[in-house]
């Protein structure tokens, strides 16, 4: 159940597959916390409970001392109705391709009826392709290609934050609603700048 306007369906499960780093788990507790996701599985971590995850945490130990510990994947996702897995590489599963953006408005949806499994892979090597052949989609999250490998924390992140987008677009909401009564009002005829109440100063203006 629902506990908070903000608090996204409970059902929506981030599952860590044999993560390495302490730290790690400790920053993806804060990750979901911080876009009000509090559902977390490990499955065979290195080094869990830990210190180092307890620091990294911060103010998210609720989300963290309450992650499940499974002995397999399969375990982990077999109460869900739904598992979407992430990948940074291309692999030759023939699966659906997705971007978070894509997803999130399928795994709002399909967490009112049933647990649905967001499922990321270890640090180095990410899900096996035996992981990823039981997931229903495969997400990419559409970084730069040069580089497109991003730290399990910062995944979770942009995962999580794509998951707020679509809850609350669902209820008709942006997330900033209680900002109405802030009072500038000046129009500078561009984006975002529509009601100022002053023309902004020049930056060498402030400097001086």
């Amino acid at each position: 159940m629902q506990e908070h306007l903000d608090s996204l369906p409970s059902n929506l499960i981030s599952v860590l597959a044999s993560p390495s780093h302490p730290g790690n788990i400790g920053a993806v507790a804060r990750s979901l916390k911080t876009m009000g996701l509090h559902a977390l599985r490990l499955v065979t971590p290195d080094d869990f409970p830990s210190p180092i995850a307890t620091a990294r945490a911060s103010g998210a130990l609720d989300v963290l001392n309450q992650a499940g510990q499974y002995e397999d994947f399969d375990a982990a996702i077999a109460d869900c109705r739904l598992v979407v897995g992430t990948s940074a590489r291309l692999r030759s599963l023939a699966y659906p391709h997705v971007t978070p953006r894509e997803i999130a408005p399928v795994l709002i949806e399909e967490a009112r009826h049933g647990r649905v499994a967001v499922c990321y892979g270890r640090e180095e090597c990410g899900l096996l392709n035996e992981q990823l052949a039981q997931c229903h989609y495969h997400i990419e999250i559409p970084a730069n290609p040069d580089y497109a490998s991003l730290n399990l924390g910062s995944a979770v992140q942009v995962m999580s934050y794509e998951l707020r987008l679509a809850f609350m677009a669902s209820q008709g909401r942006t997330g900033i609603e209680n900002r109405e009564s802030w009072p500038p009002t000046y129009d500078l005829e561009r984006f975002g700048c529509s009601q100022w109440d002053e023309e902004p100063a020049r930056q060498r203006r402030l400097m001086g």
